[in-house]
């Protein structure tokens, strides 16, 4: 029998406002240990909560990036459990009423566009941090104490839902890189896993291929590499797998994936909704976003989405290991189509920007994509030194082309036949090693070459002349 995995992601993005979610201290999750608290984040009795308006205006904004519909009415709910790093015994969360719902996202893979469902984005404030000493890498398993830091506690926190959409790890993979691109490029978290501001949790279930039942899911706890997410799923999918194939039965809990060992050790059996007994926060009122904002100026402010310019490159014939590597910075794209409608080739265009344009460590959004193309097209007509000191010198202001342009080398075989000769004759040892099969020394005699023209010869005419020369 052949399975099908079914995976689900939960998204958390710390938002990088100024101020918590709920009181007026600072964000400050890397500040020296609770030096940024104060009553309200800190659970004192009498102490009264009130949201952070910025941090509700860039949910929605996420949230129509999203595809999602913003709801008339959204309410913030207490979500009980009791851990070290929840001083109220509660988390201020949304539950059955959250600000959106129902998006849908593209995600352009090799061979097709996958749609990945979007339940649903709400709003929250994160929890303080537990810090495990004592143990090996920090985690909670052989530590022999823990400590609380409480300035995480309050920053405001988006959660993103999918739907169980996605079918292998490496989906996980693309999908978790093209979000966080997406929230980078709004602008609203800077969205950096080892600073844990972006973290997701993933569920993940196995059935029979062709099936359409949702059968027992795991969930892997508080992830922040797309490396370790997708070793992780592949990991759980295989014990899945063979757990079944025993004619046995997955048991529903939370795992702690360890990439080290490539274990994943159970750490509680896994929560329902119903374990954390919502009910609606008494303190804050109903959030109406249609009446504090409009949405189609939210929307009209919204940058091109990553999977559209994804989509969009990936038409332009490339592949998509070139594609996504483009659209990781949105001037690298368009630097690539600049030159591309200049009249150079996609895949040479791409390879430009990828290789030569990153190699001289030129900001793409600076350079003029026209003058540089031009530069391009004329390769082989220039000598290496013109086109590595064009390529350096296209992102300050006033490049034009036409200096570098005039740096032609020499393709003129009565010029270069003298030079090639001369260094034909003196190597003669060198020559009858190439014709014995030697066929490396071909770059000797073209080094040759080009340090006699103080490197102006064309190289593709001298290979030309060198092996009509030496084929003799």
């Amino acid at each position: 029998m052949n399975w099908e995995a079914v995976i689900g992601l939960e998204i958390h993005v710390q938002l990088k406002t100024r101020r918590k979610m709920f009181c007026g201290c600072a964000v400050g999750a890397l500040d020296d240990p609770n030096t940024r608290t104060c009553p309200v984040c800190l659970a004192h009795p009498g102490a009264l909560p009130t949201a952070n308006k910025q941090a509700v205006e860039w949910t929605i904004r996420l949230g129509l990036a999203l595809g999602c519909e913003i709801a008339e009415r959204a309410i913030f709910h207490r979500k009980n459990y009791f851990y070290p790093d929840n001083p109220k015994g509660y988390q201020i969360s949304q539950y059955d009423e959250p600000l959106c719902v129902g998006g849908r996202v593209r995600l352009p893979g090799p061979d097709r566009v996958a749609e990945i469902g979007i339940t649903r984005a709400h709003l929250e404030e994160d929890a303080a941090k537990t810090l495990h000493v004592g143990g090996a890498e920090g985690r909670i398993h052989g530590a022999t104490a823990s400590l609380v830091d409480f300035n995480r506690g309050g920053t405001p926190l988006v959660e993103i839902v999918t739907e169980p959409d996605i079918r292998s790890a490496d989906q996980a993979r693309r999908f978790l890189q093209l979000l966080r691109q997406t929230v980078v490029e709004l602008g609203i978290s800077d969205a950096e896993m080892e600073k844990g501001s972006l973290r997701f949790d993933v569920n993940v279930s196995v059935r029979p291929e062709g099936s359409d039942e949702l059968r027992t899911r795991t969930e892997l706890k508080n992830m922040n590499s797309f490396a370790f997410a997708a070793k992780g799923i592949r990991r759980e999918i295989e014990r899945q797998t063979a757990i079944y194939e025993s004619a046995g039965q997955v048991e529903q809990e939370t795992l702690h994936f360890d990439p080290n060992r490539e274990d994943a050790p159970p750490l509680r059996s896994k929560e329902e909704a119903q374990d954390y007994r919502y009910f609606p926060e008494p303190d804050l009122v109903p959030i109406e976003p249609l009446r504090e904002w409009s949405l189609d100026e939210l929307r009209a402010e919204l940058p091109e989405s990553p999977s559209a310019r994804l989509e969009r490159v990936l038409a332009a014939g490339l592949d998509l290991r070139d594609a996504e590597a483009l659209n990781a910075e949105p001037a690298r794209v368009t630097l690539f189509e600049t030159i591309r409608d200049v009249g150079v080739e996609p895949r040479p265009a791409a390879a430009f920007v990828l290789n030569e344009v990153a190699r001289h460590e030129v900001d793409p959004a600076r350079v003029d994509g026209a003058e540089l193309a031009k530069v391009l097209l004329e390769r082989d007509q220039i000598s290496r030194e013109a086109f590595d000191a064009a390529i350096a010198a296209s992102a300050s202001e006033g490049f034009t082309a036409d200096e570098y342009l005039r740096e032609r080398t020499v393709a003129d075989a009565s010029e270069l036949d003298p030079v090639i000769d001369r260094i034909l004759s003196d190597n003669e040892q060198q020559v009858e090693a190439y014709r014995g099969g030697k066929e490396g020394l071909l770059g000797f005699f073209v080094g040759q070459v080009m340090r006699e023209t103080q490197g102006k010869a064309n190289p593709k005419v001298v290979n030309e002349r060198l092996r009509e020369k030496l084929g003799a």
